[in-house]
């Protein structure tokens, strides 16, 4: 679980959301939008992925000045059957997108037992368990896919980057319990964590990335000189593989070589790829018998046997739920680095600051 150190102020949510709103509208986003998109960004940081919640900020609001994001899409259905569809963002911010595609694959598991929405012309939509566990409130489970935002990846055994961390997310309903919830890449590190380390003026841990020559690379601002290393060696990479299918090439989207790098290329249109599943529990069982099997599970394998020196076994999401619990008290950590970038952002917006 991440807490506050004596670098870091905590801000209350509901104050930086209202600060992410007023600037996605100076940046062109209708206020409805805005104050949308605010609120998945802050949720993102109140479970604990500062690497892909207000952080991104800056870098949304230069896509949305350059014209590499449309403000005012019309994001729309192009395929629609009973239990699948297809959506066209529109080049729309990816968190509208995805919200709208959650809604319609809930919709679609209401009535069939599953809804699989998949998107095309869509953006950079934050950490991928904002979507994952939107079907869990109707007792469903949620599967996420998508290609990543930029390629850092290359094939096992290769040098040419032709592959992005493409993350999933799995979330499964308990009852009394946290949900499970699996928020991951396909590489050792995704490279929202690469752009913390060389913000915060921190160096890598040897296995994340190496450069060009295979040895280890651990300084983050030499990181344009290397890759990403895949998690399980070419077991990762298979991963990222399949993901990048589901996701990009089955929706039409951009894989591959035609990925776009929405940090460098800000002006340019990215059309990511992305897919979300809902599945409802009640075409299986009670929604109540599976979650208690589920909180039967979390017990035993929290309550196992532990090795020498381990303190307790988490369970996936486990301590993003405590990250939240905390976080939402005690507010959004606000580090020295981030605050400037925010309060430099407001001046060249003319908004209100953060107070």
């Amino acid at each position: 679980m991440t807490t506050l150190n004596q670098a870091e102020t905590g801000v209350a949510a509901a104050e930086l959301t209202a600060f992410v709103t007023r600037a996605l509208v100076a940046a062109g986003l209708p206020q409805d939008d805005a104050a949308k998109l605010a609120q998945l960004m802050v949720a993102a940081d109140l479970r604990g992925s500062d690497t892909h919640g207000v952080i991104r900020l800056p870098l949304y609001v230069r896509r949305l000045r350059a014209g590499g994001v449309n403000a005012r899409p019309n994001i729309r259905v192009i395929s629609d059957r009973p239990s699948v569809a297809l959506i066209d963002g529109d080049n729309a911010m990816g968190h509208l997108v995805m919200c709208r595609a959650a809604e319609l694959a809930i919709a679609k598991a209401k009535a069939t037992g599953i809804g699989w929405v998949g998107a095309r012309m869509s953006n950079h939509a934050g950490p991928a368990a904002l979507y994952a566990t939107m079907p869990l409130a109707h007792d469903m489970i949620g599967i996420y896919f998508a290609v990543g935002s930029n390629n850092h990846l290359p094939p096992w055994g290769g040098c040419e980057s032709l592959l992005g961390t493409n993350p999933m997310a799995v979330a499964i309903p308990a009852l009394q319990e946290p949900a499970i919830v699996l928020d991951m890449a396909p590489t050792v590190a995704a490279y929202g964590k690469v752009r913390l380390k060389a913000q915060r003026g921190e160096q890598m841990p040897p296995g994340w990335m190496i450069d060009r020559q295979g040895k280890p690379l651990t300084d983050p601002k030499r990181a344009d000189e290397g890759y990403l290393l895949p998690i399980g060696d070419y077991k990762g990479y298979g991963l990222s593989l399949i993901i990048g299918l589901l996701a990009g090439a089955l929706n039409r989207a951009a894989l591959g070589r035609n990925v776009v790098d929405f940090v460098k290329e800000t002006g340019k249109a990215t059309n990511t790829g992305q897919a979300i599943a809902a599945l409802s529990v009640e075409s299986f069982m009670p929604a109540t018998d599976f979650k208690q099997a589920v909180d039967h599970l979390i017990r035993d394998i929290r309550n196992s046997q532990r090795l020498p020196g381990v303190e307790r076994i988490w369970l996936p999401g486990e301590q993003s739920h405590a990250t939240l619990l905390h976080r939402r008290a005690h507010g959004v950590p606000m580090p020295k680095a981030l605050r400037e970038s925010l309060d430099a952002l407001a001046r060249d917006l003319a908004i209100a600051p953060l107070e």
